[in-house]
């Protein structure tokens, strides 16, 4: 049995001036970020199968859904390399997000956090929950995310889990 640190969730103010500052920061990525298409809904889902997760396809499906979409993707020279979603899970929830591996380091996730929290914000949001935050640290240095003190989980406790196949 393996033992995981629990991930905490954060909360953002989508009122702090460091959203502007992150907006500023990003606006010169070099990718063209957007809102998924229905009828890329199968390609977005299986690219975030495929490099990510089942789970997170999941989530994406659910995101590409919503009317508008709360799936927003990053197109570099027409290739997918990054997608963000916000709502999927519970409203006010930011994530799943992604950054294909070989296109890291460039902005690429910045630049998806801060269109999702703009938009978040512009649909009325006045925070934003990074649900299960991974890097912690990226979402703090970002645009000052704290933790959020929980003793379990949260909405993710005792979440069903896609098994992987055994070799």
């Amino acid at each position: 049995m393996s033992w995981e640190l629990p991930v905490p969730d954060l909360l953002v103010n989508l009122y702090s001036a460091k959203l502007s500052e992150l907006a500023e920061k990003v606006s010169r990525t070099a990718v063209q970020i957007r809102p998924v298409l229905p009828p890329e809904m199968r390609l977005v889902v299986e690219w975030v199968r495929v490099h990510f997760s089942e789970n997170w396809a999941s989530e994406v499906s659910v995101a590409i859904t919503r009317q508008p979409a709360a799936c927003l993707i990053a197109l570099d020279a027409g290739e997918l390399v990054g997608f963000a979603c916000y709502d999927t899970t519970a409203r006010g929830f930011f994530g799943p997000t992604g950054v294909h591996p070989d296109c890291r380091g460039k902005g690429i996730g910045l630049a998806l956090f801060s269109a999702s929290l703009q938009t978040m914000k512009t649909l009325g949001h006045a925070y934003a929950f990074v649900g299960d935050a991974g890097p912690v640290d990226f979402y703090a240095n970002a645009v000052g995310a704290i933790e959020i003190p929980a003793e379990n989980k949260g909405i993710y406790e005792g979440m069903l889990r896609a098994k992987r196949p055994q070799a």
